[in-house]
């Protein structure tokens, strides 16, 4: 069942079964404000079980791209269009959100972006790959960053 996400007042709803729940949460509140401020988009996450579609998609470009697979359980994803950029996140029990930004008709403008939840450890499966910056967040508390640019057709 689909959760708009209420920046407003973050709720944990559908990920507590994370070790950081509330850095979790804060996290996706944080993206929820983000696509509202910007185009004014309602950020809405399905449960992973429910969005195979979504799940197989980003696994797939982290696989294809740079042989990533991603050890914690997967939570919830989202997916969506606004204007010209497909959007497609899932949110793991890690801490981890993993998004995949594809822009239809602009090869130079697609990417993968890790982001990681305040209290969590860098995966391994990222650690000796990606560099991290820090960013401060209101919702989020500090959210460390990294992405990679896309280079194949999804």
């Amino acid at each position: 069942m689909p959760y708009v996400v209420d920046f407003a007042k973050v709720s944990t709803v559908g990920l507590e079964s994370s070790p950081v729940v509330q850095a979790l949460a804060g996290l996706r509140a944080n993206e929820a404000r983000y696509f509202s401020n910007k185009y004014k988009h309602a950020f809405t996450v399905t449960a992973a079980g429910e969005s195979q579609d979504t799940l197989a998609y980003v696994q797939r470009v982290l696989k294809d791209e740079r042989k990533l697979e991603c050890a914690s359980k997967p939570l919830e994803t989202s997916q969506f269009q606004v204007e010209n950029i497909k959007f497609a996140y899932v949110f793991y029990q890690s801490g981890l959100v993993v998004n995949v930004m594809y822009t239809v008709d602009d090869p130079k403008r697609r990417a993968v972006g890790f982001k990681l939840c305040d209290g969590m450890e860098v995966p391994l499966e990222l650690a000796e790959k990606f560099k991290f910056a820090r960013q401060k967040s209101k919702l989020a508390g500090t959210i460390r960053g990294s992405f990679f640019v896309v280079k194949g057709e999804y």
